[in-house]
């Protein structure tokens, strides 16, 4: 929670379905992955040096009427080196290669290593090659082949193939792509298929969108009017949550993704603020059922349990790792606002953060290791990571404006936030080492809170 909303409870004012079918997918080729691993989770992360050679139409197809191997390439061919490019600017561990840097230019008559001239690849240092064929069947429908080469030992490490492609397809097909590429790399994806809510201001009211990481599919899930905020996925991708500031009280609001619907459901007090789901699809979120600010668990029927985090200060902000067994939270037990952790079998609370006079909007990453923060600091709120292993924290952003409400996405790698160094403020990307951070497009108006979910499958 930033600091405007801590301070707020402090004065108690409270048609690819279809197109997915269609696909079809030759095999990954992984026998050459070792080699090129990146270890995104260490101290540091090494670079991969990539080209994006020129796509090719490939001679054994044919357009009607077309004679020899010189054939034109559809307009898609453009529009998908476009989008794969832009896919795998996001991972920071990647080097692009421009083509003006090769020895006699394009060294690729297709997309298979022996199309490839790899003697000039290696000369340059590039590791890997991408490279992109168009075949057109008899009947006109495009056939799109697509391969990752080692230039070092000449193999495939991830080729696909993607039949009767249309120009609608070419998105979700890079965005596939780029997630087997990243997992072949890293050993995780999840960032190229998920989707992040947030809390855009629409004229006088502030509601609850959607947008995937590379700001695609934007759509607006709430319109219910006023102040809605504090969005939080189920496990699933299947529900959302956030908090009404209703005329009277605030309102805990479920979204289901099956039926589009928003349920509201009040609870006694004034205070439902910052609501989050456990994996057994459990809430825990701060509500005022004794005069104090505490976060409670609250059950699949919406009926308080039991509380999580209680004492005399203000409890805010659950969030849990993807066990469910950690519980990171924002309190002023101790006079100014601290980052604590519940051990949720033993029900014991250790505190994270020591440096700072107001740390808040806690999220900690899937397994458990890593809790970011926002800070608040001389220069304004930044975002810290703290490594529950080592207890070394690192500071990942340095402004300008102000940095905060910091999520960390599905692979545990990548963090969203939002932040006001470009006069509004708007959600950016960034990663666990603090690499360069890339604005997420959310359309028109301020942009906060962020909220990272995992795509849902069905």
């Amino acid at each position: 929670m930033s600091k405007r909303n801590y301070s707020y409870l402090q004065t108690g004012v409270v048609v690819f379905v279809t197109a997915l079918m269609l696909f079809v997918f030759s095999t990954v080729n992984t026998k050459a992955a070792d080699t090129l691993s990146v270890d995104i989770y260490g101290p540091g992360q090494r670079k991969i040096n990539i080209i994006l050679l020129p796509p090719q139409t490939l001679p054994e197809g044919k357009y009607s009427g077309a004679k020899g191997n010189n054939l034109p390439l559809p307009s898609e061919a453009g529009t998908f080196e476009g989008d794969i490019q832009k896919n795998l600017a996001y991972l920071p561990f990647l080097n692009f290669v421009p083509l003006s840097s090769i020895l006699g230019g394009n060294p690729a008559h297709g997309v298979t290593p022996g199309d490839v001239d790899l003697k000039p690849l290696r000369l340059s240092k590039v590791d890997l090659v991408l490279t992109t064929g168009w075949e057109i069947q008899p009947n006109e429908e495009k056939v799109l082949k697509i391969r990752v080469i080692g230039t070092y030992n000449g193999r495939t490490i991830l080729g696909k193939q993607y039949s009767r492609v249309t120009e609608e397809m070419l998105p979700l097909i890079a965005d596939k792509f780029s997630s087997y590429l990243m997992k072949i790399l890293t050993g995780r994806d999840g960032f190229f298929d998920s989707k992040i809510a947030f809390v855009r201001k629409t004229g006088k009211n502030k509601e609850i969108f959607t947008v995937s990481p590379q700001g695609r599919n934007l759509r607006q899930l709430s319109s219910l009017g006023g102040v809605n905020l504090s969005p939080n996925w189920a496990p699933d991708g299947k529900k959302l949550v956030f908090t009404r500031l209703g005329s009277r009280q605030h309102l805990l609001c479920i979204w289901d993704k099956s039926t589009g619907k928003i349920d509201q459901k009040a609870f006694p007090g004034n205070t439902v603020i910052g609501p989050a789901f456990l994996p057994d699809g459990n809430l825990a979120v701060t509500l005022t059922m004794n005069g104090d600010s505490d976060i409670f668990l609250v059950n699949g029927s919406y009926k308080p349990q039991k509380a999580l985090a209680k004492s005399w200060a203000i409890e805010v902000s659950p969030d849990f790792d993807r066990t469910g067994s950690k519980m990171v939270f924002t309190s002023g037990r101790f006079g100014n606002p601290h980052i604590f952790i519940l051990d949720m079998v033993t029900g014991q609370v250790d505190r994270v953060t020591r440096e700072g006079k107001y740390n808040t909007n806690p999220t900690i990453s899937p397994d458990g290791r890593f809790v970011a923060f926002s800070r608040q600091t001389p220069l304004g709120h930044r975002i810290f990571v703290h490594d529950m292993n080592s207890g070394q924290e690192r500071q990942l952003t340095f402004g300008p404006g102000n940095d905060e409400d910091p999520a960390f996405g599905p692979d545990g790698y990548f963090l969203a936030f939002s932040s006001s160094r470009s006069g509004d403020y708007k959600i950016y990307l960034t990663t666990r080492h603090g690499d360069s951070a890339m604005e997420v497009p959310t359309g028109v108006g301020i942009a906060t809170a962020p909220a990272w979910g995992k795509a849902d499958k069905s």
